[in-house]
C-alpha cells in the first residue's frame, strides 16, 4: 500500500504519530544476504487523520552493516516561527552577539582538521534530521533554535533521501523537497549554525545510479548559496553493496566540480564504501580536491573496537574524517543502546577533534530517534519528550566544548 506525497498545504493538516504496520521486503543484497528493508503503511488514528509509510533495515555482520537506514514518512509539515533575516550568521537570533558561524566564518580542511577563517581548529557537532520527505516538521526555525540553545549544538544535517519511497529520485516532489532544503539552510543561517546538505544515498547503493539528479541538485543549491560560508555539501551518504571506492571517486570527480563552479572553497563530505565504513580505501587513494573530508558512520551497539581502530589508523595517517552519522543503538536503527561503546566513540572523537552528527531528529518508533514516538512537539522538548537516546546525546552535547 502506498500513500501519495501530499503538497505542503495539505501536509500541514495531518497529525504525526510515527507508527507503522508490518511491511513488505524491498530489496536484497547482491551477495545473497537478505536486506530486511520494509515498506510499511501506518494506521489511520482515530484521533485524527494521518498517513505514513516506513522503511526500516535489518542487521548485517560487521563490515557489511547498513547504518541507521530506517526511513519513515509522516505527513505533518509542522514548522516553527521564521527567524530573523541574517546573512551566513552575522549575529545570533537575538541580534546581541556574533553567532558561531559568524565567529568562525568560511571553513577549510588543513591536514585532518577543520579550520576556521582565522586558521584556528574548529569542530562541528549536532543532529541529523531523518528523511525530510517523511519528517518535514523538524525542518523549522524553532527546532533548530532548540538544538542550538538547549542542546548546545552548532550544526544541523539535512537528510534528503534519493531512492527510497518518495525520495528525490523515486517519486518525490523535487520542487517541494528542494524548498525544504532551502528552508533548512535559511533557518540554520539565521541562527548562525553550520548546515550539511546531505544527498542521502542508501537503497540506490551506488551514487552513480542517480548521478544526473545529483548534478542538477548540487548545481542549483550551490548557485543559490555559493556566497554562504556556513554550508557543507555531503554528496553521497552511504554507498553500499558492491559499490567500490573507484565507483565513488568517478561520481565525486563529476559532482564536486559542479559545486566548485559556484562555491570554490566549500567543504565537501564524501561517503565511503560499505555504508561509509571503509575509510581506509579513501586513505589509500584520496580525491585530488582541496577541502574534502571523508565520512565514517558507526552505530555503537554494532561497531566497536575494529572500526575504532580503523578510524584511529586513518586519522593518524592524515585522512580528514567527518562522522556525519552515528547512533548509540545497533546499525538497524533499533535494538538496544550501548552507551558504554558510545562513550568510547565519543572519547576517540574528542581525542582527534573529529566533527560529528547524531542520527536522528524525529519521533519515529525506533531506538535511534531522539524523540519519543508519541511526542508531537517540534521544538522546546522536555525530558519526558525524549527517548533514551535523546536524553543521553543531549547531555553529551551540553557538555561539549569546541
Amino acid at each position: 500500500m502506498k500513500f501519495k506525497y501530499y503538497p505542503a498545504f495539505i501536509l500541514a493538516a495531518f497529525i504525526v504519530t510515527g507508527c507503522g504496520m508490518e511491511g513488505l521486503p524491498l530489496a536484497e543484497d547482491t551477495d545473497g544476504g537478505s536486506r530486511a528493508s520494509t515498506l510499511q503503511a501506518a494506521d489511520i488514528a482515530s484521533s485524527g487523520s494521518q498517513a505514513s509509510t516506513e522503511i526500516s533495515n535489518g542487521s548485517f555482520p560487521l563490515g557489511s552493516q547498513a547504518s541507521g537506514a530506517g526511513a519513515s514518512e509522516s505527513t505533518d509539515l509542522g514548522g516553527g516561527s521564521p527567524g530573523p533575516s541574517a546573512s551566513a550568521g552575522n549575529t545570533s537570533s537575538s541580534g546581541s552577539a556574533e553567532s558561531f558561524a559568524a565567529l568562525h566564518g568560511a571553513l577549510s580542511v588543513k591536514g585532518t582538521s577543520l579550520t576556521d577563517q582565522n586558521g584556528s581548529s574548529v569542530r562541528l557537532y549536532g543532529m541529523s534530521t531523518h528523511g525530510i520527505a517523511w519528517f518535514p516538521q523538524y525542518v523549522s526555525y524553532d527546532a533548530f533554535r532548540t538544538l542550538r540553545d538547549d542542546w548546545n549544538t552548532n550544526c544541523v544535517r539535512l537528510a534528503l533521501y534519493t531512492d527510497e519511497y518518495n525520495g528525490y529520485s523515486n517519486g518525490g516532489n523535487q520542487e517541494e523537497l528542494k524548498s525544504l532544503v532551502k528552508e533548512g539552510i535559511d533557518y540554520a543561517t539565521d541562527l548562525g549554525m553550520y548546515v550539511i546538505v546531505d544527498w542521502h544515498v542508501l537503497n540506490d547503493r551506488d551514487p552513480n545510479v542517480h548521478k544526473e539528479d545529483a548534478v542538477g541538485f548540487f548545481r542549483e543549491i550551490s548557485s543559490l548559496y555559493g556566497d554562504h560560508t556556513n554550508i557543507l555539501y555531503e554528496i553521497c551518504n552511504e554507498p553500499n553493496g558492491s559499490t567500490t571506492w573507484d565507483n565513488i571517486k568517478s561520481y565525486a570527480n563529476e559532482v564536486i566540480p559542479v559545486i566548485r563552479e559556484n562555491d570554490a572553497d566549500a567543504v565537501i563530505l564524501v561517503g565511503t564504501p560499505t555504508w561509509s565504513q571503509d575509510i581506509h580505501q579513501a586513505a589509500a587513494s584520496p580525491l585530488e580536491f582541496d577541502n574534502v573530508m571523508y565520512t565514517l558512520h558507526f552505530y555503537a551497539a554494532t561497531h566497536t573496537d575494529d572500526l575504532r581502530s580503523r578510524l584511529e589508523t586513518c586519522v593518524s595517517e592524515g585522512l580528514p574524517v567527518f562522522i556525519s552519522e552515528f547512533g548509540m543503538c545497533d546499525a538497524s536503527g533499533s535494538g538496544g543502546n550501548d552507551f558504554g561503546q558510545a562513550e568510547k566513540w565519543m572519547e576517540l572523537m574528542d581525542k582527534y577533534q573529529i566533527s560529528f552528527c547524531c542520527w536522528n531528529l524525529a519521533n519515529k518508533a525506533e531506538t535511534s530517534s531522539v524523540l519519543k514516538s508519541g511526542c508531537d512537539k517540534t521544538s522546546d522538548w522536555a525530558d519526558d519528550d525524549l527517548s533514551e537516546s535523546g536524553r543521553w546525546i543531549r547531555e553529551r552535547f551540553r557538555g561539549q566544548t569546541e
